[in-house]
């Protein structure tokens, strides 16, 4: 009998099962990432809303991850530096020391400045605004070699955009609040209460969309008792309007002369479009405004979109209207920014599963594989552009992210 053996193997010509291939034992189990989160302060007047909580952060802490935030980051939405010391974040003030870091949080897009301070290969989170960016953000991080995902392009299990949703309901519902302030003798209006009482007739509102904003703006201003009607573009939207209501309003397709005639009637006219790239196909043109009614008030949520008006134009938190042919406008882009502490939780409550996600798949690359949610918030894979509608916005040729992955 012919033998072969060695100190590691030991075949035998006698021994036929000895030649058959043998399992190899592999460890198929994910390896969990500890992560280093940034979060860095607001660069805008606009933005007083801040990405985690200290809440979120002790429970990003207990998991293993490094959570440091710059210092007086969430000042304006009355989180104080201890209370995220006390949950486990280091406190810096060195913004260079931040932008070193795993992954970098912050509400709106990182400034020129920002960029250039990273040292590449990292992960932002922040919201896009694609409109408002240059190509030279996407070149920057480009060259970077940066992932990127936008807030607003973030869909959850059933295909939904969670933040734009949640922040969405919290404008709707502001709107009408902001709308009863001008209203009233406070600011200088015409002294009516938004909605109505016994024997009064009711505050009409003019409502244009029948999206989550829409839907909210309008269940707040019923709830203050005034009659709502509302426009849109799609009958199948407003039906299923009318079925998350829960009883019969007064809807209409955006036929030009119907809306004008609702217009001259109205109290308050909410823009509430609902759309995520591009803009609306509906604009209330400065003649329907003309007709409205003196001190009647325009509240133009679409304004970071184009606005909803023609006579709407980009105001501040800290100047936030202005008349034109008597009509009050508010066209402030970031209502939900008015009410920071409220609309902090829920951007927290929705980031904080996908950073944690990203330590339990033991990195970015295998959740974007495993999650379709999160794989439609990237619009930069290590350096390359993977949103087409980025792409054709600032003329940068873009790949499939489904390709890339294949090929990392």
């Amino acid at each position: 009998m012919v033998s072969f053996g060695s100190a590691s193997t030991n075949f035998s010509l006698g021994n036929p099962e000895k030649l058959l291939p043998q399992e190899e034992m592999l460890e198929v189990g994910k390896k969990h990432q500890e992560l280093s989160i940034a979060i860095l302060k607001e660069s805008t007047s606009n933005e007083n809303r801040i990405p985690l909580t200290p809440l979120a952060v002790d429970l990003l802490v207990n998991n293993g991850h490094s959570v440091y935030i710059e210092g007086d980051a969430g000042k304006c939405a009355n989180f104080q530096d201890r209370d995220y010391s006390e949950a486990g974040a280091q406190v810096l003030f060195d913004k260079e020391e931040l932008l070193k870091k795993d992954i970098i949080i912050k509400v709106s897009s990182l400034t020129e400045e920002e960029i250039e301070l990273m040292p590449g290969k990292q992960i932002i989170f922040t919201v896009l605004h694609p409109h408002n960016r240059t190509q030279k953000y996407f070149r920057s991080l480009m060259q970077k070699r940066i992932t990127a995902m936008a807030f607003e392009y973030l869909k959850d299990q059933f295909g939904n955009h969670q933040i734009v949703r949640s922040m969405s309901e919290i404008s709707g519902t502001t709107s009408v609040l902001i709308a009863a302030e001008y209203l009233s003798n406070v600011h200088n209006g015409k002294g009516e209460m938004l909605g109505g009482i016994t024997g009064v007739t009711p505050t009409e509102v003019v409502v244009l969309g029948s999206g989550t904003a829409a839907e909210y703006a309008i269940k707040t201003a019923i709830g203050l008792g005034a009659r709502v009607k509302v426009f849109d573009t799609d009958t199948h939207r407003l039906r299923q309007l009318q079925q998350k209501i829960g009883f019969r309003l007064y809807t209409s397709i955006l036929l030009p002369k119907v809306v004008d005639k609702a217009l001259r009637s109205a109290d308050v006219v909410i823009g509430a479009f609902q759309n995520i790239n591009g803009k609306h196909s509906f604009i209330v043109t400065e003649e329907m405004v003309q007709k409205m009614k003196m001190n009647s008030v325009i509240i133009d949520i679409d304004i970071d979109r184009g606005g909803t008006f023609e006579t709407s134009k980009l105001t501040t938190h800290s100047n936030p209207v202005f008349i034109e042919h008597g009509v009050i406008h508010y066209c402030v882009p970031n209502i939900a920014s008015r009410v920071a502490r409220t609309a902090s939780y829920a951007l927290s409550n929705i980031i904080t599963p996908v950073i944690l996600d990203i330590g339990f798949c033991g990195g970015i690359k295998q959740l974007i594989k495993e999650s379709v949610g999160v794989r439609s918030s990237v619009y930069l894979f290590n350096g390359i552009l993977t949103n087409n509608y980025v792409g054709e916005l600032h003329d940068i040729s873009s790949k499939d992210i489904d390709l890339l992955l294949a090929a990392f």
